[in-house]
């Protein structure tokens, strides 16, 4: 017994050695090496920091882009989804409630022009994109609040559109908070 017990103590400690010593180390220095040194790379504005480049955020107000909504209302200490199934009740009047909001405004819009991703809460709760045709369904509201041409709201969410990884993962889509603070220094 003793020949199995002293072996099975030594790998035990040499783990716990490598997963929260050696381990630790690697993935902090990986992190130091990331833009925002592991702390999350923050959006500026006149100097001051107005958010995060991959926390979404609640914006409502028509004069910008909305994001998706967040199942924990955009709180990062507390990212996730509600869990709730495409069939519950709860989930189902829910999403119809955002569909109404968008229609409410967002006239002219048709139901069906509206993508899901401006009704359905992502998995984090927290995603900071929409899909390039979420924003377009906005342009004709933003441009109309912000008495702006809409062929000009267009040519500033193309500069924004951001492509997939080598062509290849992912989809192409668009970061709110950055269409949303280009759309603050036009004015």
């Amino acid at each position: 017994m003793r020949q199995n017990i002293i072996p099975a103590i030594r790998l035990t400690l040499v783990s716990i050695l490598f997963f929260m010593g050696i381990y630790s180390l690697i993935i902090l220095t990986g992190a130091q090496l990331a833009p925002g040194h592991g702390k999350g790379e923050t959006v500026t504005l006149d100097s001051k920091v107005v958010g995060w480049k991959l926390v979404g955020q609640k914006f409502t107000d028509d004069k910008y882009f909305w994001g998706r909504p967040s199942a924990v209302d955009y709180n990062a200490a507390s990212s996730g989804a509600s869990n709730k199934g495409p069939t519950n009740p709860d989930y189902v009047k829910q999403v119809k409630d955002r569909i109404d909001t968008f229609l409410v405004h967002n006239p002219g819009v048709d139901k069906s022009e509206i993508p899901s991703d401006l009704v359905t809460a992502s998995g984090s709760g927290l995603d900071p994109n929409i899909s390039v045709p979420g924003a377009y369904v906005q342009i004709d509201r933003v441009a109309k609040t912000r008495s702006m041409n809409v062929q000009q709201v267009k040519g500033l969410v193309d500069k924004r559109v951001e492509e997939p990884l080598l062509g290849l993962f992912g989809t192409r889509k668009v970061n709110v908070l950055a269409l949303n603070i280009a759309l603050d220094k036009l004015k």
